[in-house]
């Protein structure tokens, strides 16, 4: 009997999506798990990381690791943004592929899109337009890593694939005050105000925006089963320049919505006033999942259960927030 687990590499697995992707694996006999935190593996040291591979034997690798933010963040820091996540990328995909290394996911973002995509957004609209310039350095980075694997399949026949998550919430989200995401904010903001008896919350915005969202452990399952498919399938339904795949809910809801749903989650019972001096973004943001679901896989968290668990997580954790 053969009892040689499979080796597999996930970088990135103090993040939100690279954690969520350990404890689904971690459910699997067959598995070994390999991750390296920043002190013991510096991703941006292209030698560290060619080191790593030709000595760490990995039948796979999830590439999960990258420099992430909100608007903020992506505004204020867009030099680090795209050289980071350039390096990253770079250094691990070559490295994999030096290392004899066949089978590589590759975790990307749903702003590779174009601002003006056409709703709901379908793989094809990759490259057809002008970017988001808010998030612009992190897009270019993240199609660099599309066509990265692309290329490496093209001429040297690895079976390198690429998946492209809409907005992702869950365990293990950045609450920063200033730093995070839509609900991770949105829970936090809540929160303070219900331990704070406050009479009122502003939300940024109108209220208007549409967007999509999909709880990480569903990202993290679809992610596996992506990685997982026969290369007769993948191949059959994926083309050799336009390889990548969208995962989302296929979902959306205006951020008013979400704004309201987040209260209720967290209990705060005061007033909501939308703040519209303060920008939009995107109308709407939506991923056409018509490729994801003919493979076979669809989404099973519903949003408000997904904010319950988030919130759960939060209250948890709180002690790490201290910012």
């Amino acid at each position: 009997m053969n009892n040689v687990k499979k080796r597999i590499f996930v970088a990135g697995h103090n993040g939100m999506v690279g954690s969520a992707i350990v404890r689904q694996l971690e459910k699997a006999s067959d598995v070994e798990i390999v991750v390296r935190s920043r002190k013991e593996l510096d991703l941006l040291n292209q030698q560290a990381v060619s080191d790593f591979f030709q000595n760490e034997k990995i039948d796979q690798v999830y590439l999960a690791a990258a420099k992430v933010g909100g608007i903020h963040a992506n505004n204020t820091y867009p030099a680090d943004f795209i050289y980071e996540n350039l390096m990253i990328e770079c250094n691990i995909i070559h490295s994999a592929h030096m290392a004899n290394i066949q089978q590589l996911l590759f975790l990307g973002s749903s702003c590779i899109y174009p601002k003006l995509a056409e709703q709901p957004m379908a793989e094809s609209a990759l490259l057809t337009g002008t970017l988001e310039p808010t998030n612009e350095p992190y897009a270019i980075a993240k199609i660099a890593g599309i066509k990265l694997c692309e290329s490496y399949n093209r001429q040297y026949g690895r079976d390198y694939r690429s998946v492209m998550p809409t907005n992702l919430y869950g365990p293990g989200d950045n609450f920063h005050p200033e730093n995070s995401h839509v609900i991770p904010a949105l829970i936090r903001r809540f929160h303070e105000a219900k331990v704070n008896g406050d009479k009122e919350v502003v939300a940024w915005g109108s209220g208007k925006p549409m967007r999509e969202f999909l709880y990480v452990d569903d990202m993290a399952e679809a992610s596996i089963h992506v990685m997982n498919l026969d290369k007769k399938t993948y191949d059959e339904n994926t083309e050799p320049m336009l390889s990548h795949i969208n995962v989302g809910s296929g979902v959306d809801c205006t951020i008013k919505e979400l704004v309201e749903t987040v209260a209720k989650v967290v209990g705060f019972e005061g007033g909501i006033k939308f703040d519209s001096s303060k920008p939009d973004g995107a109308p709407r943001k939506l991923m056409n999942i018509d490729r994801l679901a003919t493979l076979n896989w669809n989404y099973e968290v519903e949003l408000k259960q997904g904010l319950a668990l988030s919130y759960k997580w939060f209250i948890d954790n709180q002690t790490e927030f201290r910012y």
